[in-house]
């Protein structure tokens, strides 16, 4: 009776998303209780996004605007935007913020860190981003390359935490190898690395090589953090109380966080969908000539620890019917969140005519994202062959090898 039992607890977790018996403070509210102790007496710039709310929903912009003892004077926007309307993949130009008057300054565009002339006249550039837990997120990136700006042209950095919505135990996947560094991946981190962004940002901050920015430069720099209170490392979102702000158009919910980690990999080659463009992100898979019971059937029989596949018969977005394979997480202690993507990669090599990896016409994008050059020279070579268990087992030992060392940057138990 235990397991199952443990099965429903988890599901009505993630279903309901319980309320935590003790408040969360984010980093904003924690700065406003302060009298904005941290930003006192200084001209700000804030680098948000929609998902930038403090407890009760508030945008951190009207927040830090209502500061009688500091100015906000510019904003900057990541990829899709301070308003989160921007579209994917597609650069944001400069502009002025119609609601409030202030120039907002695009670190998509044709800038990816801010220039000395966006950065003129600020004492400190407040960063208040909500990340979902997984390396190639840009959000992490772009705050990394603020903090080399900010650094190289004597600013300061506040970060303003925010939870890890996957909590902050898990660790799973690849770590990035350093020829694979990018806008995509710009920490040398666990594919699931179980950090929060202050936290990452204090690695980046204390750990030569982690930053372009020279080390005395960097050693110089000034980081501030405003932590959370009430939060603790072994919390799922749905245990915070908070509201979920999407923090771009395909990640909408809970649901398309958890799948992101889970498939997101698994689609950038071979053949797999997973569900864009349906109400389940990430967590409904397809593939081109296999019938939803072929691949439930196949999926099964890897026999991955924590999951369950069920089907289900949906919409597009166009209105077109769909019908697909949909991942449910029945045991989240039992789950590693990237080895469904990697039993993809190895079904889409045994489902083709040929190996999509050997034949691929973007090996760099793939790598981008996994990270690892010694999974691509195997998925190339063997294909259907590839020995999915073995690189999983030692990403794990490499995972948790990471955490171990990453405790000293801890900031909650």
């Amino acid at each position: 009776m235990i397991k199952p039992l443990r099965r429903l607890l988890f599901l009505l977790l993630l279903c309901t998303g319980l309320a935590h018996a003790a408040p969360i403070y984010l980093g904003i509210d924690v700065l406003e209780q302060s009298g904005f102790r941290a930003i006192a007496g200084k001209r700000v710039g804030l680098l948000t996004h929609p998902a930038g709310i403090n407890r009760r929903g508030e945008s951190s912009i009207d927040v830090l605007r209502r500061a009688s003892n500091a100015r906000l004077v510019a904003l900057f926007g990541p990829e899709h935007g301070i308003y989160g309307d921007e579209k994917a993949n597609v650069p944001v130009d400069d502009k002025i913020d119609p609601r409030t008057g202030l120039p907002v300054y695009s670190l998509y565009g044709q800038y990816r860190k801010p220039t000395p002339k966006m950065l003129a006249g600020l004492d400190a550039l407040v960063i208040d981003l909500q990340d979902v837990g997984v390396r190639s997120y840009t959000y992490v990136s772009c705050m990394r390359y603020t903090m080399e700006a900010c650094f190289e042209n004597g600013i300061e950095v506040i970060i303003l935490d925010r939870p890890n919505p996957l909590g902050g135990l898990k660790v799973d996947g690849p770590p990035l190898d350093r020829e694979w560094r990018s806008y995509v991946g710009a920490f040398h981190v666990p594919y699931v690395h179980g950090l929060t962004i202050a936290e990452l940002a204090r690695i980046a901050k204390h750990s030569p090589g982690w930053m372009e920015t020279p080390n005395a430069t960097r050693e110089q720099g000034k980081l501030s953090i405003v932590p959370m209170q009430g939060w603790s490392r072994n919390m799922l979102w749905t245990q915070t109380g908070l509201r979920w702000v999407p923090t771009s158009p395909y990640i909408p919910d809970l649901s398309a966080v958890l799948g992101y980690a889970m498939t997101g990999l698994g689609a950038q080659e071979g053949g797999f969908s997973h569900g864009i463009g349906t109400p389940y992100p990430f967590r409904l898979l397809r593939y081109t000539g296999k019938s939803p019971a072929a691949i439930k059937a196949a999926l099964e029989a890897k026999n991955i620890p924590g999951l369950s596949y069920r089907i289900v018969e949906t919409q597009s977005a166009a209105g077109a019917p769909v019908t697909g394979v949909y991942v449910s997480v029945i045991d989240w202690a039992r789950v590693r969140p990237t080895e469904l993507s990697f039993h993809m990669m190895q079904l889409a090599a045994a489902w083709s005519s040929n190996n999509p990896f050997a034949a691929s016409k973007n090996p760099t994008l793939f790598n981008k994202h996994v990270g690892s050059t010694q999974w691509w020279n195997e998925i190339k070579q063997r294909g259907a062959q590839a020995r999915v268990n073995a690189f999983v087992n030692q990403w794990a030992q490499q995972a948790q090898n990471f955490q171990n060392e990453a405790k000293r940057f801890w900031l909650y138990d």
